[in-house]
């Protein structure tokens, strides 16, 4: 991705934003905002499809005053930035140096973050999130479903915290090594007992590994669709569970280190879909490890998606697909590898068709 490292400065609707920040994980291409600084977009903004509620509700993250001049970070100091006799700085947008304010958050739940009007007061983002989504109730659902670009704590002691937070290499690392290794203890137990290099590239072992693929496929598509997206309803304890899998995605889309699963959970859940698969199919091992091939898969292209820059094809196709997902279809779309089986359930989102490539 490219970022941008000048100023972005935007009017929109009585309030100036800056989009610096933004503009490089911008669902709809960097290149799509060039040319708006110092301009008013409320007419682009309205005009351009798929701006949807939640996309209107992240704006506010990177807001720097408002109509009256007011600057979003509150600290009530005094800005640099040269005004004209009417209050306006040189760029003609009101108090601001064109620089993002600070995220903070708060040191109770009574005071709502800088930049928010809305929902955000609800909880304290300088405190662990997970406690405190059992206090929100019926606002759950909305809450969670208006994206931020922050990053979130979820528990409080440090090392329990570590272990939610995964750059997105620790994934690979762990896991090819742990394939082959679990490939190699497959072959020695059903085909041959003392497997030499050419005894793993058999027809059998590819044929298993794909069957693996395959009902990873599946899998991906039904734990996202059934899993990720139940609908917790009024139940506090189905709020922290669905946080926790999955929401936390959605609320902080932007949190490279919450792209991909951490191994230590992984391999839980591994171990637990690793016993139906070792009763009802044959070379179960290699069976699982195909699985885990596709899962490896999923975990890159999911973080490729979301801070990658494909320049067309299927990985391009995908970024759009799935940021339309996060953005405006929540309850459609739930492929992240490929669009099959959305397809194949009646739950796929049709993208538009452009007249130009979109850039990250």
């Amino acid at each position: 991705m490219t970022k941008i490292t000048t100023p972005l400065v935007v009017r929109y609707r009585d309030a100036t934003y800056d989009l610096a920040e933004f503009a490089h994980k911008h669902p709809g291409g960097i290149n799509t905002l060039k040319g708006l600084h110092n301009q008013d977009m409320q007419e682009r903004f309205e005009r351009t499809p798929g701006h949807s509620e939640a996309a209107r509700y992240l704006m506010k993250e990177y807001r720097i005053c408002d109509k009256n001049n007011n600057n979003n970070n509150n600290d009530g100091g005094s800005n640099d930035h040269q005004k004209d006799e009417a209050g306006h700085g040189k760029n003609g947008l009101g108090k601001s140096n064109g620089m993002r304010p600070e995220k903070r958050g708060t040191s109770n739940g009574d005071i709502p973050h800088p930049t928010d009007d809305s929902m955000e007061h609800l909880v304290d983002w300088s405190r662990p999130m997970l406690v405190q989504i059992p206090t929100l109730g019926k606002h759950y659902v909305e809450w969670v479903n208006k994206p931020v670009d922050r990053q979130l704590r979820l528990f409080g002691p440090a090392w329990l915290e570590n272990l939610t937070k995964t750059p997105w290499w620790v994934v690979p690392t762990f896991w090819i090594p742990a394939i082959m290794y679990i490939v190699h203890v497959g072959v020695r137990q059903h085909l041959v007992p003392e497997p030499t290099l050419l005894d793993h590239l058999t027809p059998t072992v590819f044929g298993c590994l794909a069957i693996g693929v395959a009902i990873w496929s599946l899998l991906e598509y039904s734990l996202h669709r059934w899993v990720f997206h139940l609908d917790p309803k009024d139940n506090r304890f189905l709020h922290t569970f669905h946080f926790l899998m999955h929401g936390l995605h959605h609320k902080v889309p932007f949190d490279p280190y919450r792209l991909v699963f951490p191994p230590v959970p992984a391999v839980g859940l591994a171990s637990f879909f690793y016993q139906p698969v070792r009763l009802l199919l044959p070379y179960p091992q290699i069976m699982v490890a195909g699985g885990l091939i596709g899962y490896l898969a999923y975990d890159m292209i999911h973080y490729y998606i979301h801070y990658g820059s494909p320049n067309g094809g299927h990985l391009y196709h995908m970024k759009r697909y799935h940021y339309q997902h996060h953005f405006v279809y929540h309850e459609l779309g739930f492929g992240i590898s490929s669009t099959v089986w959305d397809k194949v359930f009646g739950t796929p989102i049709f993208l538009r068709k452009l007249k130009y490539l979109l850039k990250w």
